[in-house]
């Protein structure tokens, strides 16, 4: 039997906490419409928290609810009966930065599970020691943290371990930044970051001459992806691995959730003939268009893991559709469309519970059963013949593999 290895994805809204799951996700993150650090994403009301967590327990998963901004003065109405409803929809654990909330629950006698955030940049054994000890039960560690740390932590605290394998990283350490605040008044660390980090910038010397002339200066990291390293973190004793994006779209936490999913079961399934496979890079790049590296992971970053001198990030339009359902007597998808194809192109169609397949698209009909040249109206709904049985659900996307 494998052993268990969480997987937990983001989700900003509940259609993408249901898709998240349905791909092979253990466990969500989600944020509330108040105290979390993702103030411009849709987020969760009360009642869909509640569907949320009956539909990831249907479905044995779980839900962490993210409680972690750092609370000014003016930030406490209402946080008690917040988190007493928490508890009543019996979310699985709430994710906090600050430490005052343990004593709140205590002292209120509210009886949920508490995560601490990786705002709080936990880095080393002492500090994991001092958060167990005040009762903490999981520690998201700083996305700062090397390899060797990870393993010390592990071996000497007996924790249980989360580390951010994927996503966006922060120029600063994580829930440390300011620079939202002073150049836009918005506060990074109570959910309003601008991102000024992916800013372009001039750049001067002491001389306050420019030095950037024809290039943009930028501070801007490249992304995390530990996507080659799962089998040593497995290994180390890491309980949870997260991926970062809760404002990402629902193809977004599909594909790179599938991928994930892909490598660990492989890897549990077999770990002495386990291969890595460069495929899975090309998924996870195509999906997001963001260059990514280990960042501290294995090594102090360099020049090499950020953007300083500009870059080029040109949104695709991989996702064609997603299938409705599959009519078997004709052997047609029926799909609702979201980018630009036509007759005769290659696409790959994908889902949780199948291996990706190619398929080149014959002919396509509109609703009325007319046969049309391309796909070009998002979200229409077409058919096109595929002898394969799909399943409703399944996500059709470019066929970017030779």
């Amino acid at each position: 039997m494998m052993n268990k290895i969480e997987l937990l994805a983001p989700a900003g809204d509940l259609e993408k906490l249901k898709w998240a799951i349905m791909y092979g996700a253990d466990a969500v993150y989600i944020g509330g419409k108040k105290f979390n650090l993702r103030a411009n994403t849709t987020n969760f009301t009360i009642d869909e928290i509640k569907e949320g967590v009956e539909f990831a327990h249907k479905h044995n998963a779980k839900v962490y609810v993210t409680v972690n901004m750092v609370f000014h003065e003016d930030d406490f109405d209402g946080l008690i009966d917040y988190l007493k409803k928490l508890e009543k929809i019996k979310v699985d654990a709430i994710i906090i930065c600050d430490i005052f909330i343990i004593d709140l629950l205590k002292e209120n006698n509210i009886n949920l599970e508490v995560h601490l955030s990786t705002q709080t940049s936990v880095l080393n054994k002492e500090a994991v020691k001092f958060y167990k000890n005040e009762g903490v039960k999981r520690i998201v560690l700083a996305r700062e943290t090397d390899k060797n740390a990870i393993k010390d932590i592990i071996n000497k605290t007996n924790m249980d371990i989360e580390v951010f394998i994927h996503g966006a990283m922060c120029t600063c350490y994580s829930g440390r930044c300011m620079l939202s605040n002073y150049m836009t008044n918005r506060d990074s660390n109570r959910g309003g970051c601008a991102q000024i980090c992916r800013w372009n910038f001039d750049l001067y010397d002491e001389y306050k001459s420019k030095l950037n002339s024809n290039i943009d200066f930028a501070i801007s990291p490249k992304d995390l992806s530990l996507l080659k390293y799962i089998p040593e973190l497995i290994d180390m004793g890491v309980k949870s691995f997260k991926i970062e994006g809760r404002m990402k779209s629902v193809y977004y936490v599909a594909t790179i959730i599938s991928v994930y999913r892909r490598i660990i079961d492989r890897y549990l399934k077999d770990k002495e003939n386990y291969k890595y496979n460069k495929k899975d890079e090309i998924e996870l790049y195509r999906c997001a268009n963001r260059e990514t590296t280990d960042q501290y992971y294995d090594k102090f970053p360099t020049e090499k893991e950020q953007y300083y001198s500009g870059r080029e990030e040109i949104t695709n339009q991989d996702f064609l559709g997603i299938v409705i359902d599959y009519d078997k007597e004709n052997k047609e998808i029926i799909l609702q469309q979201r980018n630009y194809f036509k007759v005769g192109d290659k696409i790959n169609i994908f889902g949780p519970n199948k291996d990706s397949f190619n398929l080149v698209v014959s002919y396509i009909k509109n609703e009325n059963n007319e046969y049309i040249d391309c796909a070009k109206h998002p979200k229409e709904i077409i058919k096109i013949p595929c002898d394969k049985i799909v399943s409703k659900n399944d996500l059709i996307r470019v066929n970017f593999f030779s």
